[in-house]
């Protein structure tokens, strides 16, 4: 009698071969070598900040003639430095309290307005039926490969001609006074994240079941009533993991903002003063490690506080069934 074997598909074939492979590899990643690797990692990475955390503590003298680690076998504590970069009186020091306020109210209103729009325009783009829906969504989708640095001058020149239509002016020119600067800064940062954020929140919402938006539907609601109670509270990892994108992208600006909101401590945000510190030579270290880490304090805490988020944003349609 002859026994025979049943043959699988090559395609088949293919797939076992690729799961094999792919379970191999995640067998390894979830290795203790693995962790390991990764720990080392994560402990050579943080040793910079750790190190700038330390010698924004140190006296100037130590800071300036030894290395940040000879601090564990003479530890000098000191909080002048900080003192000097945020509070001091000269034209040398940072005085960063005043660019510390001025970097808040550029970002929070530079977070939020994009945030807003786009996810007002994701849930149209997803659950509205309109003529030419799908390019505009394109179009936006495209518009994330236009380097912001194309846009600096014709948003310059917006700013300064305003907008007319066969010589009849439909807006004025921006007078260029404080508050009017930060305005340019909100416009100009609201401009440049729209099309990422609509395209990631797009996804998002386009993901829930169509069942419970139909469900709504039939009881009654109307689109505001479903995007306010329905959508908003189940796209929140994704509205979080925005924020966070968006929050140190416009905290660590330091192009847009010297462009639109200028020098001065009226408007200028802590990273164009730090970058005045620093100089063409850097030789007040003790004040650069305060103010360095004076600016990282707020994007930690933004981070570490939405990180659940974050990780739930990220995660979020990964896995499907």
């Amino acid at each position: 009698m002859t026994t025979t074997t049943p043959t699988l598909p090559a395609g088949a074939q293919a797939t076992g071969k690729t799961s094999t492979a792919a379970g191999r590899v995640r067998k390894r990643l979830n290795s203790r070598t693995a962790t390991l690797a990764s720990i080392v990692i994560a402990v050579l990475w943080t040793i910079p900040t750790f190190g700038l955390l330390v010698s924004s503590f140190r006296p100037e003298n130590q800071i300036k003639t030894t290395g940040w680690w000879t601090f564990f076998g003479d530890p000098q504590f000191t909080l002048e430095n900080y003192q000097e970069v945020l509070f001091g009186r000269s034209s040398s020091s940072g005085q960063l309290a005043s660019y510390f306020i001025n970097s808040l109210a550029i970002t929070i209103p530079s977070v939020l307005f994009p945030l807003a729009f786009a996810s007002l325009a994701a849930y149209a783009l997803a659950w509205i039926n309109f003529r030419g829906r799908d390019w505009v969504y394109i179009a936006i989708f495209a518009l994330q490969i236009v380097p912001l640095q194309m846009a600096l001058v014709p948003l310059l020149k917006f700013f300064s001609t305003g907008v007319s239509l066969g010589g009849v002016p439909l807006m004025p020119a921006w007078d260029l006074v404080d508050e009017q600067k930060f305005a340019q800064v909100w416009f100009a940062h609201t401009c440049f994240a729209l099309p990422f954020a609509v395209f990631l929140l797009h996804n998002f919402i386009s993901q829930l079941p169509k069942d419970l938006m139909e469900a709504a539907r039939v009881d009654g609601a109307t689109h505001p009533k479903i995007f306010r109670t329905i959508v908003l509270p189940l796209i929140t990892p994704a509205i979080a993991a925005f924020g966070i994108f968006q929050f140190l992208w416009v905290w660590n600006d330091l192009l847009v903002a010297l462009i639109f909101a200028g020098g001065g401590n009226e408007t200028a945000p802590l990273t164009v003063r730090l970058a005045e510190m620093a100089g063409s030579r850097g030789n007040e270290w003790q004040r650069l490690t305060a103010g360095a880490f004076v600016s990282i304090v707020v994007p930690l805490v933004v981070f570490l506080s939405l990180q659940r988020y974050f990780v739930r944003g990220l995660l979020a349609g990964s896995v499907k069934g």
